[in-house]
């Protein structure tokens, strides 16, 4: 059915019994679970737990080896992100889906300007006029707290900071109902942490976005998260609410995790 699944369900995203192993190390173990619309999800564990593998398999830009990931559409269709064409994905990526990756460099066009970069995902829902274009992009440049004066700065000319939120307003000006997002803080100072997270949590609440947060810090999780998936050695250890997870954890790893965040 070209990549179309009938699903009994209003999930935004299903992620059904997902294996992906990198020769004989098996990163992701039988993972499942579903996100619903407006819903944040925070996947946490240490380096090499999987979390990071999980969310590009989720999000398609790895092959599991086996497993399903289904996405509901604004048209409700259900589709298996796995199995459409890569057309169809590439469009749902620039459009309904969005990826901030921890290395700015990956998720933008560092020789083009901090205007072309947020232009290029409304060229995709066919927006051609250039004056248009120039202030959609100087609207979202504000709305990430970038000075829109910096518009035809490429991202080189920006600090590490100011590049992670042109990340976020390049996905977001699109309106994604989902977006991923890997360690989005991770080699940021501390003040710059607390303004990029401040930013995240008012943009994704106006916005009734999904999103699916990888990270290691269960402060940033606690943040932003409302559920929480902990994994350790590919699989899924514990899973609720995120305040429930934190404030009375029940598996020992996830106890372990709780206890280094309060040690001093």
């Amino acid at each position: 059915m070209n990549g179309y699944s009938e699903l009994s369900t209003k999930s935004l995203l299903k992620v059904d019994d997902i294996y992906k192993s990198y020769g004989n190390h098996r990163a992701v173990d039988g993972v499942s679970f579903e996100l619903w619309p407006g819903e944040i999800l925070a996947i946490v564990g240490e380096s090499g737990s999987g979390k990071s593998t999980l969310l590009k398999t989720i999000a398609a830009q790895l092959q599991p080896d086996s497993g399903q990931v289904y996405f509901t559409t604004q048209n409700e269709d259900v589709l298996n992100l796995h199995t459409i064409p890569e057309s169809t994905l590439r469009m749902l990526s620039r459009t309904e889906m969005g990826f901030v990756h921890q290395n700015s460099e990956d998720g933008l066009r560092m020789d083009v300007s901090a205007g072309a970069n947020i232009g290029e995902r409304l060229m995709s829902l066919g927006e051609r006029h250039y004056s248009k274009l120039r202030k959609v992009a100087s609207e979202w440049l504000e709305r990430v707290e970038i000075d829109s004066s910096r518009l035809d700065d490429t991202p080189l000319q920006y600090s590490g900071g100011m590049r992670q939120r042109l990340q976020i307003a390049r996905n977001l000006v699109t309106s994604p109902r989902l977006i991923f997002m890997d360690e989005p803080t991770s080699g940021l100072d501390v003040s710059v942490q607390a303004k990029l997270l401040d930013l995240l949590r008012n943009l994704v609440g106006q916005m009734n976005l999904a999103a699916i947060i990888v990270t290691h810090d269960l402060a940033v999780a606690r943040i932003l998260a409302q559920k929480m998936i902990v994994m350790k050695n590919g699989k899924i250890v514990e899973q609720g609410l995120t305040d429930q997870v934190l404030d009375d954890p029940q598996h020992p790893y996830t106890q372990l995790l709780v206890s280094s965040m309060l040690t001093p």
